[in-house]
Formats: C-alpha cells, structure tokens, sequence
C-alpha cells in the first residue's frame, strides 16, 4: 500500500489545521457541473496556509483544480517560501466520499514538478468527506515512473 492510513483523531495538531484549511476551501469551490467540489490547502515553511477550490467550466478541459490553484497562489505570492505539506479533500452531491481523495493525473504532474523545483518534498494529507486519511511523504508516491525535466 502507497502511503500510510490513519484515523482523523490521530492527526497531530498541524495536520489537522492544515486538512481543516482545505475543508473549508470546499466553501469557495465551484463545480455547478460535476458537483464534485474539492479544496485544497499548502502549508509554507513560515506556517502560512494557502488555499485553493476547484473552479469548473462548462468546456471540462478549462477547468482548474483545487490542487493548482492553490499551488498557482503560492507561486504567485509567496514564490520564495517553500511548501512543506498540502491537505487535499472533496465531497459530492450524491454520494458520500469516505475514502481518501487522490490528485488526478495532471494535477500530480503538476505537483511532481513543483516538488522538483523547490528541491524538497512535498508531504500530501488526503480525506474524503470522512473516513480514514491517508498520509504521503512525497509526490512521487503517487506518480511513479514519472516525466521530468531530465528527459528535455
């Protein structure tokens, strides 16, 4: 199994602000579409959190996920403090999410490649709705055998 699962009470107190960030980004989420709202949230090395919300488009290919629209304001605004950890989290109109949420594809490349540039790790805390969450010490946990920079 990638990763390491653990119950919500077991979070220390940093992991549990930072997913507790990302769950109120779901609040700013727009998704009129999927329903599938999304929030995401960086922990900076000066303890500042930033935050993101998915943000749909009637032409699917436009639209912006949690994950990089938070890690688009961190480069924005603050390009030289590195991200330590991002909380990711989603919920649905339908259903109940009680598995962790992973980043799609795009967005693993994308975090893959801020990983990269900040030459330091990128810790991931993902939970659905409820549920157990789901700790990863690096991207490159979820996106093995990956594209870089080194094959330009």
């Amino acid at each position: 199994m990638i990763g390491k699962r653990i119950k919500l009470a077991e979070l220390d107190s940093e992991d549990f602000d930072l997913l507790n960030a990302a769950k109120m980004a779901l609040n700013d989420s727009y998704a009129p579409y999927s329903k599938f709202n999304v929030g995401a949230a960086c922990l900076l090395d000066t303890g500042e959190i930033i935050k993101g919300s998915n943000f749909e488009n009637s032409s699917y290919p436009l639209c912006l996920c949690a994950e990089r629209v938070a890690l688009g304001a961190v480069h924005a605004a603050h390009s030289t403090k590195l991200v330590v950890k991002m909380a990711i989290t989603a919920k649905g109109s339908g259903k109940l999410i009680d598995e962790p949420i992973t980043p799609c594809g795009a967005c693993r490349q994308v975090l893959l490649e801020y990983e990269q540039k900040q030459s330091e790790d990128i810790q991931l805390i993902l939970q659905g709705q409820s549920g157990d969450v789901l700790i990863l010490n690096t991207v490159k946990e979820i996106l093995p055998l990956s594209f870089d920079a080194e094959f330009l």
